[in-house]
Parts: structure tokens; sequence; C-alpha cells
């Protein structure tokens, strides 16, 4: 019998988490949507307060503008920013979060 896990329970580590207790400890996540209807799991994390990293590429070009276009109300919706930071190549704030500095996008 092993009471003293349950009297002190394991220490957390990236190891033992449950998939949603990881994404819910983690301020910035990384997306690489198949569909539109991926956006919403990312519009769940900016509601959180968290930074999403979305990566189109593997997108239609009708899809990914679909989900700009979401994510885009979504930000605005919570006072936060949408900026485009490379080729399919997304970054959503939350309002508390600031983005120093500028990318060069050679377009």
């Amino acid at each position: 019998m092993n009471l003293i896990k349950g009297i002190f329970p394991q220490e957390e580590t990236e190891d033992n988490l449950s998939e949603e207790n990881y994404y819910l400890r983690n301020d910035i996540l990384l997306y690489e949507p198949r569909n539109f209807d991926d956006a919403e799991a990312m519009a769940t994390s900016l509601k959180q307060g968290k930074t999403a990293v979305v990566n189109l590429h593997n997108m239609s070009k009708e899809a990914s503008q679909r989900t700009i276009d979401f994510l885009s109300g979504v930000c605005y919706s919570l006072d936060g920013k949408i900026e485009k930071v490379g080729h399919n190549l997304i970054l959503c704030t939350p309002r508390n979060i600031t983005v120093a500095g500028e990318i060069t996008l050679g377009e």
C-alpha cells in the first residue's frame, strides 16, 4: 500500500502532467491547424490569457484566411493583438502581453 503517495502527491513534471494540465501551465502555445475547426482551441487559449503562435502552412489559402479572420475577431474582442511574423505564421497575444521588436518579412 502506497499511503505516502496519497498524502504527499507526486510533484508535477512534464512527464506526468495530463495533456490538459500541460497546456494550462504554459503561457505560449504553438499551433499547426489542419482545418478551420482547429481554431476553437486557439480561441480558448487566448481567452485563458495565453499567447498563440499559429503556423498555417498545412491549410488551404481559403481556410487560412478564414482562420485569420476568426482569430482577428477573437483578439479584438479580448483587446489583444494579432500580427504576421513570417510566411504563414501569425502571433496572437492577449492584452497583457507586449511584443517588442520588428520582423522584416521582405514582401
